[in-house]
């Protein structure tokens, strides 16, 4: 069953770089320091290395949802919690038909013609909110005020992706994010945990 407690703090797969041991011990170290949920996303990997990632991280986190990106049939056939759709996948509504009851759908955010088509998830996770890498130049960050507007039309949980790190975090939560989805702040440094220790840290000082 969801529990939008589990959105507090979400760390999403960055890439095979190291192999899948090393993918498995960075979700793992993430974990640990505090992430409430992680979500395997790995762009242009076969199905069959997805299942092989999928139960790879169950075993090295099993205490947190585990959820997959845009594939359902490798959600299912790996034995994940869920599973994380865009606008140009199957809709959260079209999901529900064929999926389990208890299965997790989380929904991509970016505009206002996402909003509809978000009906029947259980969690939306808008942005991106903020410019990733700090760049300066043009960018499609939606900024915090949009992001507002989104989730409240939405009507369910929201989390803020996009740029998220430890500088912002608190900023998100303020305006009332359920919790920040972060990829390259915990998968993309030499120590995971230490990472989500310092923004679950960050984000739990907020009471929200």
């Amino acid at each position: 069953m969801f529990d939008a407690r589990s959105l507090r703090l979400v760390a999403i797969t960055d890439s095979l770089r190291d192999g899948m041991d090393g993918l498995s011990d960075r979700a793992s170290a993430a974990v640990r320091g505090g992430a409430t949920m992680l979500q395997l996303r790995l762009p242009g990997e076969s199905a069959r290395t997805l299942v092989l990632a999928t139960r790879a991280l169950r075993a090295a986190a099993p205490g947190v949802p585990l959820l997959v990106n845009d594939r359902a049939d490798v959600a299912l056939a790996a034995g994940a919690d869920g599973v994380h759709v865009g606008s140009d996948g199957l809709s959260p509504m079209a999901l529900r038909r064929i999926l389990p009851a208890p299965f997790i759908i989380g929904f991509s955010v970016g505009e206002q013609a996402d909003v509809v088509r978000s009906a029947g998830a259980d969690y939306v996770a808008i942005g991106p909110v903020f410019t990733s890498g700090g760049g300066t130049g043009p960018s499609d960050a939606i900024g915090m005020a949009r992001f507002v507007e989104l989730a409240a039309e939405c009507g369910v949980p929201a989390l803020a992706i996009g740029g998220i790190a430890l500088t912002n975090a608190r900023d998100v939560m303020a305006a009332g994010a359920y919790g920040v989805a972060v990829i390259s702040a915990l998968f993309g440094v030499r120590d995971p945990m230490l990472a989500a220790r310092a923004i679950r840290s960050a984000l739990d000082a907020t009471g929200s």
